[in-house]
């Protein structure tokens, strides 16, 4: 059985679930804020290629999702080596139960579904990273619905405008440019919440950074993209600070609940 066969037939790690991990030292908080100095400077990649009017949003989704490719093969990489699929499929075939395991197949669920991303409508991706003082969590989740009003919407010539003549399909393509480009401003606006979020830490007082987070919602639906980035403040009582974090698998979190209702209308978790 392959792997998408096997998360068709209710094997799915990443519905209502988030990766934990501990921040027990200087190395690993200095290893943080690098990875979201890397997500930051992704978006600020995105952000140029939206705001040139000579690149098409399909080219703007294919550099992005070959970024996230890269970063889950890597991360995968470091968590179990050259053989992660098949840590992976072990475990959700039940032969083994531990923390790189759990992680493995959370991740590489997460790969596959990106890979679906672009050729399935109305599926929407959402990430919620948040910072606590011993731990941070990142949430990936796929949801079906309507966005709310809060993102910012954008139209892609190459996905629309095929039955308008000539004249009118000239005011389309503008008005597509026009749309990127207020993405694009969105964009550029938020995207400190990330930094924001997460501070250098040889930079920043221990209080200062002990609680942080961000949501960035995308997906499409037809010819329409939606974005939103966001702060989100992390909920101070999901963790007993006197309990040591482990790594792995935890609950979603009220944090996630919280943005589904505020950015969302009538969306569910996709199995």
């Amino acid at each position: 059985m392959g792997y998408l066969d096997r998360l068709e037939s209710g094997s799915a790690t990443l519905p209502h679930q988030a990766v934990r991990v501990p921040l027990p030292d200087a190395a690993a908080e200095r290893e943080c804020y690098e990875n979201m100095r890397r997500i930051a400077a992704a978006g600020e990649r995105k952000i140029e290629l939206l705001a040139d009017p000579d690149v098409p949003v399909t080219e703007v989704y294919e550099d992005e999702l070959g970024d996230m490719r890269r970063s889950f093969e890597h991360r995968l990489g470091q968590l179990a080596g050259e053989d992660y699929y098949e840590v992976a499929t072990e475990y959700l075939d039940g032969e083994r139960d531990d923390w790189v395991g759990a992680l493995a197949a959370y991740y590489l669920e997460c790969y596959y579904r990106l890979q679906e991303r672009y050729t399935v409508d109305e599926q929407i991706f959402v990430l919620v990273i948040l910072r606590y003082p011993e731990c941070f969590t990142v949430n990936l989740s796929f949801l079906e619905g309507e966005v709310g009003a809060d993102a910012v919407r954008y139209e892609s010539a190459k996905h629309g405008g095929r039955s308008l003549d000539d004249e009118n399909k000239e005011q389309y393509y503008a008005d597509c440019q026009y749309s990127q480009k207020q993405a694009a401003d969105y964009l550029r606006e938020h995207v400190g919440c990330i930094v924001n979020a997460f501070p250098d830490p040889d930079a920043t007082a221990f209080e200062r950074r002990r609680y942080g987070g961000f949501v960035h919602v995308t997906g499409r639906n037809g010819s329409t993209f939606v974005e939103i980035l966001e702060s989100v403040s992390p909920d101070r009582s999901r963790f007993d600070e006197h309990d040591a974090p482990t790594r792995g698998l935890v609950p979603a979190g009220p944090e996630f609940e919280r943005v589904r209702e505020q950015y969302f209308v009538d969306a569910e978790v996709v199995f």
